[in-house]
């Protein structure tokens, strides 16, 4: 059986799915979206997930198209239907159908939701994990609600494909100060020359992570210093380790920054144990 996918109270195959032309989504990137990892066929992070995507809805005057709990009900039946243990899920939902105008739509609309899940190679991701990866920077051109977690990626779009084709696995944006606020899907963090964990504050125009946020709360138990105060690219290319943050990459070494290694260029071990300690938490908390 092929993948199935989930379009507006239908499950079918994942080549069949399909929204209307004019959906707002479509035409003009008027919608959220979301992503959970999956552990033994469980949400990781569900909580946080569900929160953001409220809120999400919520700045964009999205109603919800269900409850929590029928929209549990829901992912978890895609898991199922595409036997889905290890990997992700992506939720997507749109104002809705109307004919093409930037203001919204007079009366009220019915969102659009899709979701689909992939299985993902856990022994691959590890691999990957143990090798790290090198990154680039580049500008901040994105608009001023990067805390809104909405479809319109085209800047994202642009600055990973610039980072695959000098050889990264990401790019980071660097604000007109000169300070590195994200990367294209995931946070970044360094552990700088005292010993201090950094990341940057969620008031600074990037998303609200929530594997970011978990992280927060493994580094805590595990007694580590931990600031959300903000660095440059030097700052990076000069601190003992680094390393992003995301439902994709979960908590993944930078081992060099636009061709300057980062610590001897290898994953550091406080990077690796953070890694191991989320992970750990994610499957013991998944639901």
């Amino acid at each position: 059986m092929g993948r199935i996918a989930y379009v507006n109270g239908r499950y079918g195959r994942h080549a069949d799915a399909a929204v209307h032309i004019e959906d707002r989504g479509y035409q003009l990137a008027d919608a959220v979206y979301e992503v959970w990892s999956v552990f033994g066929g469980k949400l990781a992070d569900a909580e946080g997930h569900f929160a953001r995507l409220k809120r999400s809805l919520g700045e964009l005057q999205i109603p919800e198209p269900m409850s929590r709990a029928a929209l549990t009900v829901v992912l978890r039946e895609v898991l199922r239907r595409n036997h889905v243990r290890e990997g992700l899920i992506y939720l997507q939902i749109s104002r809705g159908v109307a004919p093409r105008d930037h203001a919204f739509p007079d009366g009220p609309l019915s969102p659009s939701m899709v979701i689909t899940a992939k299985s993902l190679d856990r022994v691959a991701s590890e691999a990957k994990a143990a090798q790290g990866i090198k990154v680039i920077t580049t500008p901040e051109n994105r608009w001023g609600r990067c805390d809104i977690k909405t479809v319109g990626l085209l800047p994202n779009v642009m600055a990973r494909q610039a980072a695959r084709s000098q050889g990264a696995g990401e790019a980071l944006f660097v604000d007109d100060l000169g300070l590195i606020t994200e990367g294209a899907s995931a946070n970044a963090w360094i552990l700088d020359g005292d010993g201090v964990l950094r990341t940057r504050d969620t008031q600074a125009n990037i998303l609200r992570g929530v594997t970011r946020n978990t992280l927060l709360d493994v580094i805590a138990e595990a007694g580590l210093k931990v600031e959300e105060r903000p660095f440059t690219p030097e700052d990076m290319a000069q601190a003992r380790e680094a390393f992003i943050t995301g439902a994709g990459s979960l908590v993944l070494a930078v081992t060099a920054i636009d061709g300057r290694p980062i610590g001897d260029g290898t994953p550091g071990p406080v990077a690796t144990r953070l890694r191991s300690l989320y992970i750990e938490r994610a499957k013991q908390t998944a639901v």
